[in-house]
């Protein structure tokens, strides 16, 4: 996976809402973070499967930054 791609996955989470990061499982997290960068760019069946195991192998720190940013709130 490239530096950009790492780059969209991540600014995606630093800017989406802590609500919606918690509150959905994980199977639904995953499917709408890639409908999210799919809007931002356009993704082949490769990109789009490094993409949904990426975030899925990284779903417990998605999930501890947004309870740490909801602490802060």
């Amino acid at each position: 996976m490239s530096p950009l791609m790492l780059r969209q996955i991540w600014s995606l989470v630093e800017t989406t809402q802590t609500q919606v990061l918690l509150s959905l499982d994980d199977d639904r997290l995953v499917q709408w973070l890639l409908r999210q960068l799919k809007a931002q760019r356009s993704l082949d069946s490769h990109e789009t499967h490094l993409f949904s195991a990426y975030i899925q192998s990284r779903l417990p720190l998605i999930r501890d930054l947004a309870q740490s940013r909801r602490a802060i709130v």
